[in-house]
């Protein structure tokens, strides 16, 4: 997807890391130091820059790839909803990212929902085996 003009840099840039397959080094840079990331698979948000770089980071490369799209997005100023859609081993995915960016065009928070309930259980496989071989 190309973000035009009046897309916010940070969107673009989320596109742009999304789009070139998730590099850790861009996406840790685009992190603020306090960001918050809500998963749709662990009720406690996770706080700052380490653990919603590992959360992401793991959700990028299980959800990503050449099935996930965006399929449309909702910005507003420095907030964006964008719903995606993906297929993990036969399973329809389609969840929503909701992201907002603080006033240096960092990622300050970070939402995950995902339906059906199948994939619910079938993102929480993939990213505790993504985040096991993190910590490993």
């Amino acid at each position: 997807m190309s973000a035009g003009s009046g897309v916010h840099p940070g969107l673009a840039a989320w596109h742009a890391y999304m789009a070139a397959g998730g590099d850790p080094e861009t996406l840790r840079a685009m992190l603020a130091d306090d960001a918050v990331f809500h998963s749709p698979v662990v009720h406690s948000p996770q706080e700052g820059r380490d653990k919603v770089f590992a959360y992401l980071h793991a959700a990028s490369h299980a959800l990503g790839g050449e099935n996930f799209r965006y399929l449309r997005e909702i910005a507003d100023g420095n907030q964006a909803c964008l719903e995606f859609s993906t297929e993990l081993e036969g399973i329809h995915i389609n969840g929503v990212d909701i992201i907002r960016w603080n006033d240096d065009g960092k990622i300050q928070d970070f939402k995950v929902m995902v339906r059906p309930l199948k994939a619910i259980n079938k993102v929480w496989e993939k990213m505790a085996a993504m985040l096991a071989a993190q910590a490993g």
